[in-house]
């Protein structure tokens, strides 16, 4: 029988689901065949790094050592940035920095942004190259949301004055330093932007053609201040592969790339979802069960105290429960579309909060139009509510049925209208205290809603019944 050779790369993918699925079996896998790791590594630098995230920290760390700095380095730039910076703490000075100075400073600079010890950075910069050291330093002062944080220092800038040819034969040297030569850019002798040119209409022109024409003059840029949101406008609305940054003297200082806002916008999204909901943007199915146990028990417990209010405010209203046992069939009814309509305004606040800003101007026509649907989705889904508690009365023969109907109506719209209001108003509020939108804003809805549900439908009850 002929035997099947698996490749590198083959490999790598399997052994990829056996470490999210049998950690421990992974580990035990790599143990007994050490001198397969390196060929994987390289094969499939992203399953890899897949397989790392998978298994234990220190094992990983060891995989990590045993690779050539290189390669070491670009599997560092594929990791989680806070596994990659646990580490990058646990090797020894000397190997910590010989993988910093192999990786993008961009990238450098955003696994040492995750490292807690303060301590320990400053050392890493000191043992670097002083070259690499500066550039890092000065990528770390940049808020992480801002064009600075995202951008890569590694450009192609060129002076104007020369000639089409000569740039071209200037790229070609730069080609094995540069990993993104999409655009061109044209610098005056001060090293400020000018102009932009992509590589393409370069080598279609004519090589004695001067820079200066081939060249967009005064191309889109941003500032090192830019946040991520009007970084990702500007692509969208124009199309382009990647932005210039200039400081405040317009001097080309990088580019963000459309791969690093897309990969920045991936995370914001997922990390909001995550937060929104009690838990962390890092918590998957492959995550221990403990440490996800750490992070969501927590707010489940925040949840339990906050509820305690709506339950308290139920057993308010004995009476009219003992007297129209129908109501407690009603109450989840109406606490369930008040809160499916809160949610809905508060995915849409939180998109809007999170693609075009929603400056402070806008804040009372927001609230206002989510308010304004709630009116009249609160009329339509009233009138049906109303039909189903004046049925469902009728059905078991109770009395008041009209009352109950119109108790049920009443509630029904005004949860809609408070709901919208609660969904639009929540985000906004914490944005403005300073606090992620996304936090914890799906926890304090759902309590509004319940309280509203719950209590303000047998408060409606008692006073029409």
């Amino acid at each position: 029988m002929r035997r099947i050779v698996r490749t590198p790369r083959e490999m790598a993918r399997s052994l990829r689901l056996l470490a999210r699925r049998r950690p421990r079996h992974a580990e035990d896998y790599l143990r007994g065949h050490a001198t397969e790791w390196p060929a994987l590594a390289e094969a499939s630098p992203s399953d890899a790094a897949d397989i790392l995230e998978a298994i234990d920290e220190e094992i990983a760390g060891e995989l990590i050592a045993d690779l050539d700095p290189g390669k070491a380095a670009e599997l560092l730039e594929e990791l989680r940035d806070d596994l990659a910076a646990d580490i990058i703490e646990d090797l020894t000075t000397e190997d910590a920095t010989r993988l910093l100075e192999e990786m993008p400073p961009e990238a450098a600079a955003d696994v040492l942004a995750a490292v807690d010890d303060a301590a320990i950075v400053n050392d890493l910069l000191d043992s670097m190259q002083a070259e690499s050291a500066v550039e890092i330093r000065e990528l770390l002062a940049y808020g992480p949301e801002s064009a600075g944080g995202l951008m890569t220092t590694d450009i192609a800038a060129l002076p104007i004055g020369m000639t089409v040819g000569e740039a071209v034969e200037r790229i070609r040297g730069l080609h094995d330093e540069l990993e993104d030569l999409s655009y061109v850019y044209i610098v005056d002798p001060h090293g400020r932007l000018i102009g932009v040119v992509s590589f393409r209409d370069l080598v279609f022109r004519r090589p004695g053609d001067g820079l200066d024409e081939a060249m967009l003059p005064s191309p889109i840029s941003v500032t090192t201040s830019t946040d991520r949101e009007e970084i990702a406008d500007l692509v969208q609305r124009y199309h382009l592969f990647g932005l210039p940054v200039v400081d405040d003297e317009g001097r080309l200082v990088g580019m963000v790339t459309t791969d690093a806002l897309i990969e920045a916008i991936q995370e914001e999204a997922s990390e909001d979802f995550a937060v929104a909901v009690g838990t962390r943007a890092e918590d998957s199915v492959y995550v221990p069960v403990r440490e996800s146990i750490r992070h969501r028990l927590p707010w489940i417990a925040i949840d339990i105290v906050m509820s305690a209010l709506v339950v308290w405010s139920v057993t308010q209203f004995d009476e009219v429960l003992t007297t129209f046992v129908v109501l407690a069939a009603l109450m989840p009814l109406v606490a369930r579309i008040g809160g499916d309509s809160g949610a809905q305004s508060l995915a849409v606040v939180i998109r809007g909060l999170a693609t075009d800003g929603i400056p402070g101007s806008d804040v009372t026509r927001v609230i206002g139009r989510e308010v304004s649907i709630g009116i009249v989705n609160g009329a339509v889904i009233g009138v049906l509510a109303g039909g189903l508690g004046y049925g469902l009365q009728t059905l078991r023969a109770g009395p008041d049925p009209y009352r109950v109907g119109l108790a049920m109506a009443v509630a029904a719209w005004a949860n809609l209208v408070l709901a919208g209001l609660a969904g639009a108003a929540i985000p906004l509020t914490l944005r403005k205290f300073g606090f992620d939108p996304a936090l914890g804003s799906n926890l304090f809805l759902t309590t509004f809603t319940d309280l509203v549900g719950f209590a303000g439908f047998l408060a409606v009850a008692t006073a029409l019944l």
